[in-house]
């Protein structure tokens, strides 16, 4: 049932963006002029298909459900060629560079734009996230050493504002691949505001592809650790704790938040530990003795606490929330492009290449999270898509533009020799790069 749920999940992710990537290109071709004999869904043989409107369009779905296409009148291709002369004009080829451009342009920019959509709506309904609360960073560390203080909340970072954890994120993520500064503007829990730097010497020793917040000494503000409920027949319950009980100390040593007890409990696996717990204002000592689990091989107390973390809605107009999706696609789109770049100069692993598995798993991931990061996964998804078919590679919308591109330049198209090896050459290069992809999945699965 979980397979299921997570093939469904990736279906209903990947193959509405597909449609619009490929609608994209059909209606512009139609707005230019230029007759479309067939837009299928999958590649390969077609196994349906139906016949449609004036130019009697022949919409398909076919075998191989990887990507999508859209057949467009092309004296290039026998199939595709004018069988009158009255069609000529309709013909794709004879179409000045520039409306073939925009046919090609089309699709990508139709991802892009679903992207905005998506993150519109998000925006608009509010979507609660951690807030970009902190907590006391351990000695030594870089946000230690720059006066972070636990307790206070970052508000902007190189002065762009940010309003939750994956917001603050985002932004240190940023100054990691540009390896800037990280000048964090911060509002003290007890009133006022003050600045903290991490110096881009710092900031450039980080792995992009780690956890690149934690590795600075930035980690989430956690509540005390009070418990919520305890789960039947665990070990919480046979040491006798209850829903309220706020636990002080373990072992003698102060627990500051929930994460100091879930960390010992995990580090105590069938070793007791000595609790000291407030109960309805007295104090008293409980021992646990966590259980053994047998996955993971850390202890588990059987409890859960109070909320963890502190919660913030992210929310806003119409107008802002287009603007806010506008702008986070652009910065994906370009973080997307600067680590393409580091895996080129070898300064980011190849292992970041993902392919079908993984984005399935995902997809399956976020759907059980919610609608909301769900749909967060499916923009992302679409800037990707985007993102990958401008690359300038032979197939690819990408590399049609770069041969429009040298037209423009040079006043005449591309030789046909040239065209037919940078084809093979382009479909070789997918082959290797779909290789590699699905490899690392399965390396990932395994």
């Amino acid at each position: 049932m979980s397979l299921l749920y997570t093939i469904l999940a990736f279906a209903l992710a990947l193959g509405p963006l597909i449609v619009l990537h490929e609608l994209g290109h059909y209606l512009v071709a139609r707005a230019c002029g230029v007759k479309v004999l067939r837009f299928s869904i999958g590649m390969g043989r077609v196994v349906w298909s139906r016949r449609f409107g004036p130019d009697q369009t022949e919409w398909a779905i076919s075998a191989l459900p990887l990507g999508g296409y859209v057949k467009m009148l092309d004296s290039r291709d026998p199939e595709t060629a004018p069988k009158d002369e009255s069609e000529l004009h309709r013909e794709f080829t004879r179409q000045s560079v520039w409306r073939r451009i925009a046919i090609v342009a089309a699709g990508p920019l139709a991802n892009f734009m679903v992207a905005i959509g998506l993150m519109a709506v998000l925006f608009m309904h509010g979507v609660e996230e951690p807030s970009a609360r902190l907590r006391a960073a351990p000695q030594g560390t870089a946000a230690q050493l720059a006066g972070v203080r636990g307790g206070d909340t970052v508000v902007a970072v190189n002065g762009n504002p940010v309003q939750s954890w994956a917001e603050l994120r985002w932004q240190i993520i940023h100054a990691t691949v540009d390896k800037l500064d990280a000048r964090l503007e911060l509002r003290a829990q007890g009133g006022g505001s003050y600045n903290a730097t991490i110096p881009a010497q710092r900031i450039a020793q980080l792995d992009v592809e780690g956890d690149v917040t934690q590795a600075l000494g930035l980690d989430l503000w956690r509540a005390r650790a009070r418990i919520e409920k305890v789960l039947p027949g665990g070990a919480g319950e046979r040491a006798g704790l209850q829903a309220g009980d706020l636990v002080l100390r373990a072992d003698g040593k102060a627990v500051e938040d929930g994460l100091v007890f879930t960390e010992t409990m995990r580090a105590a696996a069938g070793r007791t530990v000595q609790l000291e717990v407030e109960r309805a204002g007295r104090v008293l000592s409980v021992a646990v003795t966590p259980e053994k689990d047998a996955a993971s091989g850390r202890g588990v107390a059987k409890v859960m606490l109070s909320q963890p973390v502190e919660m913030v809605t992210v929310s806003s107009g119409p107008f802002e929330a287009i603007a806010k999706g506008a702008e986070r696609t652009w910065e994906t789109s370009v973080m997307t492009i600067k680590m393409i770049g580091r895996m080129i100069t070898g300064e980011a692993s190849w292992k970041n290449v993902t392919g079908p598995i993984t984005i399935a798993d995902y997809a399956g991931q976020t759907a059980r999270i919610g609608l909301a990061t769900y749909l967060q996964f499916i923009a992302f998804i679409s800037i990707s898509l985007g993102v990958m078919n401008l690359l300038p590679i032979p197939v690819l919308d990408g590399g049609h533009l770069l041969y429009y591109s040298l037209e423009v330049l040079t006043g005449r198209p591309l030789p046909a020799r040239v065209g037919e090896y940078a084809q093979r050459f382009g479909v070789g290069l997918l082959f290797m790069l779909m290789a590699l992809a699905v490899f690392n999945d399965l390396v990932r699965l395994l």
